[in-house]
């Protein structure tokens, strides 16, 4: 299970680090200040996704169900969190309306805010035995 999560922090941190340049240089072209600043936050949560999971994979605080159940949330956290936010922000660059995929945002962070209390519940648990 720590390969697996360890695999997907370091994707989604490299894809962080690919996606973050793409839009400070290739995007600064074409986006307004607030649109990049849009982009720039799906690129963050990325990232500080991508570190949580390094922290979960290299942890033994965890039950491998717990690290299953985090992992599965994050993925498509940010998926839907960070996904949806780097197509709403460059909404203008397609001739799709990516307006219609908005509702998704807010289960993405949803489901990282999940992530976050399943780590608090089980560390809870464990410190009380």
């Amino acid at each position: 299970m720590e390969r697996k999560i360890l695999s997907v922090a370091s994707l989604l941190g490299m894809i962080a680090i690919i996606l973050g340049a793409f839009g400070a240089h290739a995007l600064k072209k074409v986006l307004s200040i607030e649109q990049l600043n849009t982009f720039e936050t799906g690129v963050k949560y990325q990232m500080y996704h991508a570190l949580f999971l390094l922290f979960v994979g290299t942890t033994s605080a965890l039950s491998d169900k717990a690290k299953k159940a985090i992992l599965s949330l994050v993925i498509v956290g940010v998926l839907f969190f960070s996904g949806s936010i780097y197509l709403l922000a460059t909404n203008d660059l397609t001739s799709f309306d990516f307006k219609v995929i908005g509702f998704v945002t807010p289960i993405g962070g949803l489901l990282l805010i999940s992530s976050w209390i399943w780590l608090f519940v089980e560390v809870y648990k464990k410190g009380k035995h």
